[in-house]
């Protein structure tokens, strides 16, 4: 009876130091799998202007009447994002309470502006008190949206205090609009672009080691 008891733990314990390592075969396969997987970013379009290049200078007023310069050079070093919403849009609204943390936190170099279209002005009031984004400028401007090219909503661009376009893209998550800061931020067009380069080097670095 006490050989088989000892027999059944030696066995047991055997499993458990099995399933240890098993777990953290795993756990290294998934960083791997994590490492390997490129961070899901904006959407940029092919079409308007490009990353890089000096912004137009548009005049506008914002619905409550203030006038507005967008784009061009401007006498600030603050980073203008712009999102492009609608007041029939489920997704826009989900994203304005992001867009407004986003802006928190990087507070000090950034502002946020909310831009549209539509000749109902009411509805842009309504949804403008319902999002409670009174404080922030509110643009109904066919022309800024054709400046960009902007075909769907909801979509962001940064705008540099040089006028430069710093990014731009189709936006649905917190995700995707950071990937325009992360983008910005690292001189490149797309986080993919930047993933692309960073693996591009990787391999390089791997062949050299190797040869």
């Amino acid at each position: 009876m006490l050989e088989a008891l000892i027999v059944s733990n030696i066995i047991l314990w055997v499993v458990v130091v099995l399933l240890a390592l098993l777990v953290l075969a795993l756990s290294r396969q998934i960083g791997i799998l994590h490492e390997r997987v490129a961070p899901a970013g904006a959407l940029q379009p092919t079409t308007g202007p490009k990353v890089g290049e000096l912004t137009e200078s548009l005049a506008l007023t914002a619905l409550n009447g203030e006038s507005l310069r967008i784009g061009g050079q401007q006498d600030t070093d603050l980073i203008t994002l712009i999102l492009f919403i609608s007041p029939t849009c489920p997704v826009c609204k989900s994203l304005v309470p992001t867009a407004q943390s986003l802006l928190n936190s990087e507070r000090g170099r950034m502002q946020l502006l909310f831009a549209s279209d539509g000749d109902n002005i009411e509805q842009h009031r309504a949804s403008v008190k319902d999002l409670q984004i009174e404080s922030y400028p509110y643009l109904i401007s066919e022309q800024l949206g054709m400046t960009f090219q902007v075909s769907k909503l909801p979509f962001a661009v940064l705008i540099g205090g040089d006028g430069i376009l710093k990014s731009k893209g189709l936006v649905n998550t917190r995700e995707h609009l950071e990937s325009l800061v992360e983008a910005m931020d690292s001189g490149v067009a797309t986080v993919q672009e930047y993933v692309g380069k960073m693996t591009s080097e990787y391999e390089a670095s791997a062949m050299e080691q190797s040869s």
